[in-house]
């Protein structure tokens, strides 16, 4: 069963949110919020694995909550919601840690399965949001700086692969190797990159250019 806290200022929407994860048989409503004050203390108290986070809220935006989580817990998965598609917000909540972005108006099959997706090691993004990620790849990322990090070539692979979303399982699936041969290269790729999730490594294969355009060409595809 996968604990789901909600943090969203629309009583409408949150009740929609509520009534979706109430009515999954795979997943518990922990908590439900109207906004993001006192958030340490909220989440302490309904212990989620999974968080849905809306993007902008009163009084704490949701970028800025998501960065005082990550601080507190850093292996809780947070699922951005948010009808903004511009840039600067993206960007600013994949930065600040956020492990998955959808837009409202995604079709509930869709939260649920991006729900599931960020608990099992997987970091969902709507379509609009994903070519924007590729776009910021294809602008900025104009060499590879793996070889700096001393990782391998199966070890880049997996890295691109993380970045791209993918759960270890889909990972094992992808490179014909076990589950557990992949989790001793994601904590290969850990050490290597001196950080300690997979949010922590996606990050700094986006801010460090670990990952050159080749590999970023083929993270959304």
């Amino acid at each position: 069963m996968i604990r789901v806290s909600i943090f969203e200022d629309s009583p409408k929407i949150r009740e929609v949110l509520e009534m979706l994860v109430v009515g999954n048989q795979n997943l518990l409503l922990a908590g439900s919020f109207d906004d993001a004050t006192n958030i340490i203390d909220k989440v302490k108290k309904s212990k989620p694995d999974v968080i849905l986070m809306d993007i902008k809220m009163p009084e704490i935006s949701g970028v800025e909550a998501v960065k005082m989580l990550k601080k507190e817990f850093p292996d809780i998965s947070i699922l951005m919601q948010t009808v903004f598609d511009d840039d600067d917000k993206v960007f600013a909540a994949i930065c600040a840690g956020a492990t998955g972005y959808i837009l409202k108006g995604t079709p509930s099959q869709k939260i649920i399965e991006a729900i599931i997706e960020v608990h099992e090691g997987g970091s969902p993004m709507t379509p609009s949001i994903a070519r924007k990620v590729l776009r910021l790849f294809q602008g900025n990322f104009k060499e590879s700086s793996t070889d700096f990090f001393d990782l391998s070539e199966r070890e880049k692979e997996i890295l691109g692969l993380l970045v791209k979303g993918q759960s270890y399982k889909m990972i094992a699936d992808s490179v014909f190797l076990s589950y557990h041969t992949v989790n001793a290269h994601v904590k290969n790729i850990y050490k290597k990159l001196h950080v300690n999730s997979v949010s922590e490594a996606v990050n700094k294969a986006i801010n460090q250019k670990i990952i050159s355009v080749i590999m970023a060409c083929l993270v959304f595809i």
